[in-house]
Protein backbone atom coordinates (compact mmCIF):
# COMPACT_ATOMS: atom_id res chain seq x y z
CA UNK A 1 0.00 0.00 0.00
CA UNK A 2 1.37 3.70 -0.79
CA UNK A 3 2.08 5.17 2.56
CA UNK A 4 0.04 7.77 2.87
CA UNK A 5 1.82 11.98 3.08
CA UNK A 6 2.62 13.48 6.41
CA UNK A 7 0.34 16.21 5.90
CA UNK A 8 -2.68 14.11 5.36
CA UNK A 9 -1.68 11.69 8.33
CA UNK A 10 -1.31 14.97 10.41
CA UNK A 11 -5.13 16.01 9.44
CA UNK A 12 -6.48 13.08 10.23
CA UNK A 13 -4.49 12.52 13.85
CA UNK A 14 -5.29 15.97 14.83
CA UNK A 15 -9.13 15.76 14.27
CA UNK A 16 -8.89 12.24 16.14
CA UNK A 17 -6.59 13.87 19.24
CA UNK A 18 -10.05 16.02 19.43
CA UNK A 19 -11.98 13.22 19.76
CA UNK A 20 -13.68 12.76 16.33
CA UNK A 21 -13.97 10.23 13.70
CA UNK A 22 -11.08 10.85 10.74
CA UNK A 23 -10.45 8.96 7.75
CA UNK A 24 -9.19 9.14 4.18
CA UNK A 25 -11.40 8.29 1.87
CA UNK A 26 -12.73 7.38 -1.78
CA UNK A 27 -10.03 7.70 -4.91
CA UNK A 28 -6.81 7.91 -2.69
CA UNK A 29 -7.54 4.87 -0.30
CA UNK A 30 -8.44 2.88 -4.16
CA UNK A 31 -5.40 3.87 -5.35
CA UNK A 32 -2.74 4.15 -2.49
CA UNK A 33 -3.86 0.16 -2.40
CA UNK A 34 -3.59 -0.37 -5.91
CA UNK A 35 0.21 1.27 -5.66
CA UNK A 36 -0.88 4.13 -7.26
CA UNK A 37 -0.01 7.76 -6.25
CA UNK A 38 -3.26 9.71 -5.95
CA UNK A 39 -4.07 12.87 -7.49
CA UNK A 40 -5.86 14.20 -4.64
CA UNK A 41 -6.90 13.27 -1.01
CA UNK A 42 -9.82 13.22 0.71
CA UNK A 43 -10.88 13.23 3.85
CA UNK A 44 -14.16 12.32 6.29
CA UNK A 45 -14.97 13.36 9.59
CA UNK A 46 -17.77 12.86 11.95
CA UNK A 47 -16.93 16.65 12.69
CA UNK A 48 -18.69 19.64 11.12
CA UNK A 49 -17.40 21.97 9.41
CA UNK A 50 -17.28 24.25 12.45
CA UNK A 51 -15.88 21.85 14.91
CA UNK A 52 -12.94 21.24 11.91
CA UNK A 53 -12.43 24.64 11.53
CA UNK A 54 -11.81 25.47 15.37
CA UNK A 55 -9.05 22.70 15.38
CA UNK A 56 -7.15 23.72 12.59
CA UNK A 57 -5.25 27.37 12.09
CA UNK A 58 -5.65 28.14 8.36
CA UNK A 59 -9.36 27.15 6.75
CA UNK A 60 -10.93 27.65 3.44
CA UNK A 61 -14.74 27.79 2.75
CA UNK A 62 -14.48 26.07 -0.58
CA UNK A 63 -18.33 24.24 -0.44
CA UNK A 64 -18.76 24.63 3.31
CA UNK A 65 -23.19 24.18 2.84
CA UNK A 66 -22.51 20.43 1.71
CA UNK A 67 -20.13 20.15 4.73
CA UNK A 68 -16.80 20.55 3.09
CA UNK A 69 -13.42 22.73 4.53
CA UNK A 70 -10.23 22.83 3.12
CA UNK A 71 -7.46 22.60 5.47
CA UNK A 72 -4.59 24.37 4.56
CA UNK A 73 -0.75 22.67 5.51
CA UNK A 74 1.71 25.04 4.13
CA UNK A 75 0.84 25.58 0.63
CA UNK A 76 -0.87 22.29 -0.21
CA UNK A 77 -5.22 22.04 0.54
CA UNK A 78 -6.85 19.11 1.24
CA UNK A 79 -10.47 18.98 1.51
CA UNK A 80 -12.24 17.73 4.68
CA UNK A 81 -15.94 16.76 4.47
CA UNK A 82 -18.38 15.96 7.21
CA UNK A 83 -20.41 12.72 6.87
CA UNK A 84 -23.17 13.23 4.78
CA UNK A 85 -26.59 11.80 3.60
CA UNK A 86 -27.60 13.31 0.18
CA UNK A 87 -31.20 14.18 -0.41
CA UNK A 88 -33.26 13.92 -3.17
CA UNK A 89 -31.40 14.55 -7.11
CA UNK A 90 -33.29 16.78 -9.20
CA UNK A 91 -31.58 17.06 -12.41
CA UNK A 92 -29.11 13.38 -12.06
CA UNK A 93 -26.32 15.14 -10.77
CA UNK A 94 -27.20 17.45 -7.65
CA UNK A 95 -28.94 16.63 -4.26
CA UNK A 96 -31.43 19.70 -3.49
CA UNK A 97 -29.77 19.13 0.01
CA UNK A 98 -27.50 17.22 2.18
CA UNK A 99 -27.94 15.96 5.73
CA UNK A 100 -24.12 15.52 8.18
CA UNK A 101 -24.92 11.92 9.90
CA UNK A 102 -22.46 10.58 12.57
CA UNK A 103 -22.70 7.66 11.18
CA UNK A 104 -19.53 6.34 8.53
CA UNK A 105 -21.79 3.76 6.46
CA UNK A 106 -24.08 6.39 6.09
CA UNK A 107 -21.58 8.24 3.87
CA UNK A 108 -19.94 5.32 2.76
CA UNK A 109 -22.94 3.63 1.10
CA UNK A 110 -23.35 7.12 -1.28
CA UNK A 111 -20.60 6.67 -2.91
CA UNK A 112 -20.73 5.42 -6.74
CA UNK A 113 -18.86 2.42 -6.79
CA UNK A 114 -17.58 0.13 -4.01
CA UNK A 115 -13.72 0.47 -4.94
CA UNK A 116 -14.09 4.22 -4.07
CA UNK A 117 -16.21 3.78 -1.27
CA UNK A 118 -13.55 2.62 0.97
CA UNK A 119 -12.09 4.30 4.06
CA UNK A 120 -8.93 4.19 5.92
CA UNK A 121 -6.86 5.41 9.31
CA UNK A 122 -3.89 4.17 10.79
CA UNK A 123 -5.66 3.87 13.96
CA UNK A 124 -8.78 1.71 12.94
CA UNK A 125 -6.87 0.63 9.46
CA UNK A 126 -9.24 -0.27 6.15
CA UNK A 127 -12.90 0.12 6.56
CA UNK A 128 -14.09 -1.61 3.43
CA UNK A 129 -18.01 -2.02 4.36
CA UNK A 130 -19.44 -3.12 0.85
CA UNK A 131 -16.41 -5.13 -0.80
CA UNK A 132 -14.66 -3.01 -2.23
CA UNK A 133 -10.83 -4.70 -1.29
CA UNK A 134 -12.45 -7.58 -3.43
CA UNK A 135 -13.03 -6.07 -6.13
CA UNK A 136 -10.21 -4.24 -6.47
CA UNK A 137 -8.62 -7.79 -6.62
CA UNK A 138 -10.87 -9.28 -8.65
CA UNK A 139 -10.87 -5.92 -11.15
CA UNK A 140 -14.26 -4.94 -11.58
CA UNK A 141 -16.48 -1.86 -11.14
CA UNK A 142 -19.64 -2.12 -9.60
CA UNK A 143 -21.90 0.34 -7.80
CA UNK A 144 -22.38 0.16 -4.21
CA UNK A 145 -26.02 -0.64 -3.81
CA UNK A 146 -28.68 -0.82 -6.14
CA UNK A 147 -27.19 0.59 -9.18
CA UNK A 148 -29.89 1.61 -11.23
CA UNK A 149 -30.26 4.20 -7.85
CA UNK A 150 -26.66 5.42 -8.13
CA UNK A 151 -26.89 6.41 -11.69
CA UNK A 152 -30.40 7.62 -11.42
CA UNK A 153 -28.71 10.13 -8.36
CA UNK A 154 -25.68 10.94 -10.69
CA UNK A 155 -25.93 9.90 -14.06
CA UNK A 156 -22.33 11.45 -14.87
CA UNK A 157 -21.28 8.00 -12.86
CA UNK A 158 -22.28 5.70 -15.81
CA UNK A 159 -19.05 7.65 -17.52
CA UNK A 160 -16.96 7.45 -14.82
CA UNK A 161 -17.72 3.33 -14.53
CA UNK A 162 -16.79 3.43 -18.37
CA UNK A 163 -13.72 5.55 -17.43
CA UNK A 164 -12.52 3.37 -14.69
CA UNK A 165 -12.58 -0.06 -16.23
CA UNK A 166 -10.37 2.27 -19.12
CA UNK A 167 -8.08 3.17 -16.71
CA UNK A 168 -7.78 0.15 -14.41
CA UNK A 169 -8.63 -2.52 -17.52
CA UNK A 170 -11.21 -3.50 -15.47
CA UNK A 171 -14.38 -5.14 -16.03
CA UNK A 172 -18.22 -3.71 -15.68
CA UNK A 173 -19.96 -6.17 -13.28
CA UNK A 174 -23.38 -7.29 -14.85
CA UNK A 175 -25.97 -5.24 -12.98
CA UNK A 176 -23.92 -2.24 -12.92
CA UNK A 177 -23.57 -2.44 -17.03
CA UNK A 178 -27.11 -3.29 -17.11
CA UNK A 179 -28.31 -0.38 -15.83
CA UNK A 180 -25.77 1.68 -17.61
CA UNK A 181 -27.61 0.41 -20.71
CA UNK A 182 -31.23 1.14 -19.11
CA UNK A 183 -30.50 5.14 -18.28
CA UNK A 184 -28.07 5.71 -20.25
CA UNK A 185 -30.24 8.51 -21.95
CA UNK A 186 -29.88 10.53 -18.71
CA UNK A 187 -26.35 11.12 -19.58
CA UNK A 188 -28.36 14.31 -22.06
CA UNK A 189 -28.63 16.30 -18.49
CA UNK A 190 -25.06 16.28 -17.96
CA UNK A 191 -23.43 19.65 -18.93
CA UNK A 192 -20.77 19.30 -22.06
CA UNK A 193 -18.13 20.21 -19.93
CA UNK A 194 -18.13 17.01 -17.40
CA UNK A 195 -18.95 14.87 -20.69
CA UNK A 196 -15.93 16.09 -22.18
CA UNK A 197 -13.50 15.52 -18.92
CA UNK A 198 -14.97 11.78 -18.59
CA UNK A 199 -15.13 11.10 -22.20
CA UNK A 200 -11.19 12.50 -22.51
CA UNK A 201 -9.88 10.31 -19.94
CA UNK A 202 -11.50 7.67 -21.18
CA UNK A 203 -9.30 7.68 -24.29
CA UNK A 204 -6.28 9.54 -23.01
CA UNK A 205 -6.52 6.22 -20.63
CA UNK A 206 -3.94 2.80 -21.46
CA UNK A 207 -7.72 1.06 -22.69
CA UNK A 208 -9.27 3.38 -25.11
CA UNK A 209 -10.85 0.29 -26.55
CA UNK A 210 -13.17 0.82 -24.32
CA UNK A 211 -15.29 3.01 -26.20
CA UNK A 212 -16.21 -0.17 -28.09
CA UNK A 213 -18.26 -0.94 -24.88
CA UNK A 214 -19.69 2.71 -24.45
CA UNK A 215 -21.45 2.01 -28.37
CA UNK A 216 -22.91 -1.76 -27.17
CA UNK A 217 -24.01 -0.18 -24.04
CA UNK A 218 -25.66 3.21 -25.57
CA UNK A 219 -23.66 5.59 -23.96
CA UNK A 220 -21.97 6.77 -27.13
CA UNK A 221 -25.74 7.36 -29.00
CA UNK A 222 -26.27 9.68 -26.39
CA UNK A 223 -22.95 11.63 -25.69
CA UNK A 224 -21.47 11.07 -29.40
CA UNK A 225 -23.60 10.01 -32.09
CA UNK A 226 -21.34 10.76 -34.47
CA UNK A 227 -18.99 7.63 -33.54
CA UNK A 228 -22.18 5.32 -33.45
CA UNK A 229 -22.56 6.45 -37.40
CA UNK A 230 -18.96 5.83 -37.36
CA UNK A 231 -19.06 2.09 -36.19
CA UNK A 232 -21.89 1.36 -38.12
CA UNK A 233 -20.31 2.29 -40.99
CA UNK A 234 -18.56 -1.30 -42.75
CA UNK A 235 -15.84 -0.26 -45.05
CA UNK A 236 -15.63 -2.60 -48.25
CA UNK A 237 -12.33 -2.14 -49.45
CA UNK A 238 -8.84 -3.78 -49.69
CA UNK A 239 -7.63 -0.89 -47.16
CA UNK A 240 -9.64 -1.74 -44.82
CA UNK A 241 -10.88 -5.12 -42.64
CA UNK A 242 -13.27 -3.15 -39.96
CA UNK A 243 -16.15 -0.52 -39.76
CA UNK A 244 -14.96 2.90 -39.29
CA UNK A 245 -15.26 3.12 -35.55
CA UNK A 246 -13.34 -0.35 -35.09
CA UNK A 247 -10.80 1.03 -37.68
CA UNK A 248 -10.38 4.28 -35.15
CA UNK A 249 -9.96 1.94 -32.30
CA UNK A 250 -7.10 0.05 -33.04
CA UNK A 251 -5.45 3.08 -34.49
CA UNK A 252 -5.86 4.82 -30.85
CA UNK A 253 -4.77 0.96 -29.57
CA UNK A 254 -1.52 1.78 -32.12
CA UNK A 255 -0.88 5.59 -29.89
CA UNK A 256 -1.15 3.64 -26.75
CA UNK A 257 1.66 1.17 -27.52
CA UNK A 258 3.88 3.35 -29.43
CA UNK A 259 3.63 6.66 -28.00
CA UNK A 260 3.55 6.27 -24.14
CA UNK A 261 6.29 8.51 -23.61
CA UNK A 262 5.34 11.76 -25.13
CA UNK A 263 4.26 15.00 -23.81
CA UNK A 264 0.67 14.66 -22.03
CA UNK A 265 -0.76 17.68 -23.45
CA UNK A 266 0.47 16.48 -27.30
CA UNK A 267 -1.05 12.89 -26.10
CA UNK A 268 -4.26 14.57 -25.28
CA UNK A 269 -4.16 16.18 -28.95
CA UNK A 270 -3.18 13.43 -30.65
CA UNK A 271 -5.67 11.08 -29.34
CA UNK A 272 -8.59 13.49 -29.57
CA UNK A 273 -7.61 13.84 -33.50
CA UNK A 274 -7.03 10.22 -33.84
CA UNK A 275 -10.78 9.51 -32.50
CA UNK A 276 -11.80 12.44 -34.99
CA UNK A 277 -9.88 11.81 -37.99
CA UNK A 278 -12.49 9.42 -39.70
CA UNK A 279 -15.77 10.97 -38.49
CA UNK A 280 -16.91 12.31 -42.03
CA UNK A 281 -16.23 9.13 -43.54
CA UNK A 282 -20.47 7.98 -43.08
CA UNK A 283 -21.39 11.03 -44.73
CA UNK A 284 -18.98 10.75 -47.59
CA UNK A 285 -18.93 7.11 -48.20
CA UNK A 286 -20.65 5.92 -51.89
CA UNK A 287 -19.71 2.17 -53.97
CA UNK A 288 -17.47 3.32 -56.49
CA UNK A 289 -17.35 1.41 -60.44
CA UNK A 290 -14.82 -1.02 -58.67
CA UNK A 291 -17.13 -2.06 -56.97
CA UNK A 292 -15.54 -1.04 -53.35
CA UNK A 293 -16.40 1.56 -50.92
CA UNK A 294 -14.37 5.06 -51.35
CA UNK A 295 -14.89 8.35 -48.89
CA UNK A 296 -13.87 11.26 -51.20
CA UNK A 297 -13.29 14.28 -49.16
CA UNK A 298 -13.77 13.16 -45.93
CA UNK A 299 -10.90 14.87 -44.54
CA UNK A 300 -11.98 18.38 -45.53
CA UNK A 301 -15.56 17.12 -44.02
CA UNK A 302 -14.39 15.77 -40.85
CA UNK A 303 -12.60 19.33 -40.52
CA UNK A 304 -16.36 20.51 -39.95
CA UNK A 305 -18.03 17.80 -38.37
CA UNK A 306 -14.97 17.73 -35.51
CA UNK A 307 -15.54 21.35 -35.32
CA UNK A 308 -19.14 20.83 -33.76
CA UNK A 309 -17.86 17.93 -32.27
CA UNK A 310 -15.56 20.00 -29.84
CA UNK A 311 -17.67 23.32 -29.89
CA UNK A 312 -20.58 20.88 -28.44
CA UNK A 313 -18.68 19.80 -25.37
CA UNK A 314 -17.16 23.11 -24.87
CA UNK A 315 -13.50 22.42 -26.33
CA UNK A 316 -11.13 25.83 -25.85
CA UNK A 317 -10.39 27.20 -29.57
CA UNK A 318 -6.38 26.28 -29.50
CA UNK A 319 -7.62 22.53 -28.89
CA UNK A 320 -10.39 22.78 -31.75
CA UNK A 321 -7.98 24.89 -33.92
CA UNK A 322 -5.18 21.85 -33.63
CA UNK A 323 -7.39 18.88 -34.07
CA UNK A 324 -9.06 20.50 -36.82
CA UNK A 325 -5.23 21.09 -38.65
CA UNK A 326 -4.97 16.93 -38.04
CA UNK A 327 -7.99 15.71 -38.97
CA UNK A 328 -7.44 17.68 -42.91
CA UNK A 329 -4.14 16.42 -43.41
CA UNK A 330 -3.72 13.17 -42.06
CA UNK A 331 -4.70 11.16 -45.57
CA UNK A 332 -2.28 13.71 -47.15
CA UNK A 333 0.93 13.10 -48.88
CA UNK A 334 2.75 16.26 -50.70
CA UNK A 335 4.76 15.41 -53.77
CA UNK A 336 8.43 14.14 -51.97
CA UNK A 337 9.71 17.38 -52.86
CA UNK A 338 11.85 19.34 -50.43
CA UNK A 339 9.87 22.86 -51.75
CA UNK A 340 6.83 20.52 -51.57
CA UNK A 341 7.22 19.10 -47.86
CA UNK A 342 8.32 22.86 -46.98
CA UNK A 343 5.07 24.51 -48.45
CA UNK A 344 3.04 21.29 -46.44
CA UNK A 345 4.41 22.10 -43.09
CA UNK A 346 3.42 25.66 -43.47
CA UNK A 347 -0.05 24.52 -44.31
CA UNK A 348 0.03 21.84 -40.84
CA UNK A 349 2.23 24.44 -38.83
CA UNK A 350 5.53 23.05 -37.65
CA UNK A 351 4.03 22.87 -34.09
CA UNK A 352 1.29 19.82 -35.56
CA UNK A 353 3.72 18.30 -37.55
CA UNK A 354 4.73 15.93 -34.95
CA UNK A 355 1.49 14.40 -34.05
CA UNK A 356 0.32 14.48 -38.02
CA UNK A 357 3.10 12.05 -38.12
CA UNK A 358 2.41 9.87 -35.26
CA UNK A 359 -1.37 9.92 -36.72
CA UNK A 360 -0.09 9.11 -40.02
CA UNK A 361 1.51 5.80 -38.70
CA UNK A 362 -1.45 5.30 -36.70
CA UNK A 363 -3.59 5.16 -38.90
CA UNK A 364 -1.69 2.93 -41.67
CA UNK A 365 -1.49 0.10 -39.21
CA UNK A 366 -5.08 0.07 -38.80
CA UNK A 367 -5.51 -0.64 -42.44
CA UNK A 368 -4.48 -3.88 -43.91
CA UNK A 369 -1.40 -4.88 -45.50
CA UNK A 370 -2.70 -4.10 -49.11
CA UNK A 371 0.23 -2.15 -50.47
CA UNK A 372 1.31 -1.16 -47.04
CA UNK A 373 4.90 -1.08 -47.63
CA UNK A 374 4.52 0.93 -50.68
CA UNK A 375 2.23 3.30 -48.11
CA UNK A 376 4.81 2.93 -45.50
CA UNK A 377 8.00 4.33 -47.31
CA UNK A 378 6.08 7.29 -48.59
CA UNK A 379 5.52 8.31 -45.09
CA UNK A 380 8.55 7.23 -43.74
CA UNK A 381 9.80 9.60 -46.93
CA UNK A 382 7.89 12.57 -45.46
CA UNK A 383 9.11 11.86 -42.22
CA UNK A 384 12.41 11.93 -42.48
CA UNK A 385 12.59 14.87 -45.26
CA UNK A 386 10.33 17.59 -42.43
CA UNK A 387 12.83 16.03 -39.72
CA UNK A 388 15.84 17.49 -42.39
CA UNK A 389 13.82 20.29 -43.13
CA UNK A 390 13.93 21.29 -39.13
CA UNK A 391 17.08 20.22 -38.73
CA UNK A 392 18.55 22.54 -41.51
CA UNK A 393 16.70 25.00 -39.99
CA UNK A 394 14.41 26.53 -43.33
CA UNK A 395 12.71 29.22 -42.85
CA UNK A 396 8.86 28.30 -42.60
CA UNK A 397 7.21 31.75 -42.39
CA UNK A 398 7.34 35.38 -42.80
CA UNK A 399 9.04 35.65 -39.58
CA UNK A 400 11.90 34.00 -40.18
CA UNK A 401 12.95 35.62 -43.16
CA UNK A 402 16.32 37.66 -43.32
CA UNK A 403 14.13 41.00 -43.90
CA UNK A 404 11.18 42.90 -42.73
CA UNK A 405 8.72 45.43 -43.14
CA UNK A 406 10.93 48.00 -42.08
CA UNK A 407 13.79 47.04 -44.91
CA UNK A 408 11.00 47.26 -47.63
CA UNK A 409 9.96 50.34 -46.51
CA UNK A 410 13.42 51.55 -46.51
CA UNK A 411 13.53 50.49 -50.00
CA UNK A 412 10.51 52.22 -51.18
CA UNK A 413 7.25 49.86 -50.83
CA UNK A 414 4.46 51.91 -49.04
CA UNK A 415 3.23 50.98 -45.19
CA UNK A 416 -0.10 49.31 -45.64
CA UNK A 417 -0.99 46.00 -47.33
CA UNK A 418 2.01 45.85 -50.08
CA UNK A 419 4.51 45.20 -47.69
CA UNK A 420 2.55 41.77 -46.44
CA UNK A 421 2.37 41.03 -50.44
CA UNK A 422 5.26 41.25 -50.69
CA UNK A 423 6.82 39.24 -48.02
CA UNK A 424 4.27 36.46 -48.64
CA UNK A 425 6.21 36.26 -52.04
CA UNK A 426 10.13 36.31 -50.64
CA UNK A 427 8.61 33.38 -48.38
CA UNK A 428 7.79 31.37 -51.47
CA UNK A 429 11.27 32.12 -53.13
CA UNK A 430 12.58 31.08 -49.89
CA UNK A 431 10.20 27.66 -49.29
CA UNK A 432 11.34 26.84 -53.14
CA UNK A 433 15.25 27.69 -51.95
CA UNK A 434 16.23 28.27 -48.77
CA UNK A 435 19.98 29.24 -49.74
CA UNK A 436 18.13 33.02 -50.79
CA UNK A 437 17.38 33.30 -47.26
CA UNK A 438 19.80 36.44 -47.12
CA UNK A 439 19.15 39.97 -46.34
CA UNK A 440 20.80 40.96 -50.10
CA UNK A 441 19.57 38.44 -52.14
CA UNK A 442 15.88 39.09 -50.78
CA UNK A 443 16.62 42.74 -51.09
CA UNK A 444 18.04 42.23 -54.62
CA UNK A 445 14.42 40.19 -55.40
CA UNK A 446 12.53 43.15 -54.07
CA UNK A 447 14.86 45.89 -56.14
CA UNK A 448 13.83 43.23 -59.44
CA UNK A 449 17.25 42.36 -60.20
CA UNK A 450 16.94 38.48 -59.89
CA UNK A 451 13.78 36.60 -60.85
Amino acid sequence: MQEFPAKVRTIISKLQEAGYEAYAVGGCVRDSYMGRVPNDWDITTNAVPEQVKAIFRRTIDVGIEHGTVKIMMGADGYEVTTYRIDGEYEDNRHPKEVTFTPDLREDLRRRDFTINAMAYSEKTGLVDLFGGMQDLRDGIVRAVGDPAERFNEDALRMLRALRFSAAFDFKIEDKTAEAISRLCKNLSNISAERIRQELEKLICSDHPNRLRQAYDLGVTGVIFPEWDAMTQCEQETPHHFTNVGDHTIVALDYIVEHYHDIDEREDRILRIATMLHDIAKPVKKFRGRDDADHFTGHPAEGVKMAEDFLRRLKYDNDTIKRVKKLVRFHDDTPELTYPAVRRFIVDVEVSNMENLMRLKYADLYAHTDYKREEKLERIETLDRMYRQIIQDGDALSVGELTVGGSDLIAEGIPAGPGIGAALSRLLEAVLDDPSVNEKEKLLDMIRGKTE
